[in-house]
């Protein structure tokens, strides 16, 4: 029988062997040996090509739910980078390029109002909102891209309305403002959940490789795209309709994709009302895929309740004493045999669980 020898070759960037060598020694004759090689230099470029986009060790150094929402992420960002071009010719078309009408100074001044209330609208939403962007980073993701679409809407419409074309126009540029910052630091949250070898500077570097990729693409595609419905005004908002509902839709896929292991509001609620009634206590994906995809607003009196609900706190104070708990009967100063088993049960059932290793964050709402 042939003794073998097992040979592999692997890249410094991933674990992932490039080339694999098998040395065979035949039994019969000692001095006879066979080489047989599987893979190549081929195997080897097409390695150092994910290289760029995939981070160091991946899949090991990353989430299981890194990959489908980076494939998600990329095709929703494809659209948008193509859908740009379209929304961008109209606005440069509303705005008077190519009229012999327009003037440097008009341009300059609508161009002027819409950068200003782009910067506005980011300080407003940052002043409002800035605290809850962490804990709630998969809402805030998709209302993001929501808000783009929204801008980019705007940007199309503007032309129709000649009379209302400034106010349209800020109104895109605010939608926009707001998907800047809510998309950054939404961006930053994820990239710390994803890295699992405190490797979140390499995280986002490939992340803003797989971006620069797509918006070189879409840029393309786009160009062809706009030349195509220059003259078409229904190919141009068909174009426009459909590429926005795919984008809509590869966002949902992304962010439903998400698996965070963090606990905010509504993920402690989850939990806390399987515990309540008696049940497993679900695992971080079951968790995710019973969160809601939209940032809680109030609740409006002919609205339903929504799941968990009753377990979210209108405030939560840091500091007070046990006996000033209300429980069922009120206020009881002498309540630390009964009330104490109940709260080291619920400890014991977080810390223990699939959870343990999840960073409890309180938002404070008032």
């Amino acid at each position: 029988m042939a003794e073998s020898h097992l040979f592999q070759e692997f890249s410094t960037a991933r674990a992932i062997p490039v080339r694999t060598a098998i040395l065979l020694k035949d039994s019969g004759d000692p001095t006879t040996f066979s080489l047989r090689r599987e893979g190549g230099h081929s195997r080897a470029v097409w390695n150092n090509i994910l290289s760029a986009f995939l981070p160091e060790g991946y899949p090991n150094s990353v989430t299981p739910d890194y990959l489908p929402f980076q494939t998600w992420d990329t095709l929703q960002g494809l659209s948008t980078y193509i859908r740009s071009m379209l929304s961008t010719q109209a606005l440069l078309g509303g705005i008077g390029v190519g009229e012999t009408t327009a003037t440097v100074v008009g341009a300059t001044f609508l161009w002027f109002m819409r950068d200003f209330t782009g910067m506005l609208g980011s300080i407003l939403f940052t002043l409002h909102q800035g605290s809850n962007l962490d804990s709630s980073a998969k809402q805030w993701r998709l209302t993001a891209d929501l808000l783009n679409d929204v801008g980019m809407l705007m940007d199309l419409v503007s032309p129709l309305f000649p009379g209302a074309f400034v106010t349209i126009l800020c109104i895109g540029s605010m939608a926009r403002s707001v998907t800047g910052v809510a998309s950054g630091a939404t961006r930053a949250a994820l990239t710390q959940h994803f890295a699992l070898r405190k490797n979140a500077a390499d995280v986002s570097a490939k992340e803003g490789s797989q971006e620069t990729a797509a918006t070189m693409v879409g840029m393309l595609l786009g160009m062809v795209l706009a030349r195509l419905t220059a003259e078409n005004v229904v190919a141009l908002w068909v174009s426009f309709l459909l590429l926005t509902a795919f984008h809509m839709y590869a966002n949902y896929r992304a962010v439903r994709s998400l698996c965070l292991t963090s606990l905010n509001a509504e993920r402690t609620s989850i939990v806390l009302s399987a515990f309540k009634e008696g049940r497993k206590v679900p695992t971080p994906r079951e968790v995710a895929d019973q969160e809601h995809l939209l940032p809680r607003i109030p609740r409006l009196p002919w609205q339903k309740q929504r799941a968990g609900d009753a377990w979210l706190p209108k405030s939560i104070r840091f500091g007070v004493q046990i006996s000033s708990l209300k429980l069922d009967d009120g206020f009881v100063a002498n309540s630390y045999p009964r009330l104490l088993p109940n709260l080291l049960s619920v400890w014991l059932t977080l810390v223990l669980k699939p959870w343990s290793h999840a960073i409890l964050h309180f938002v404070i709402w008032t």
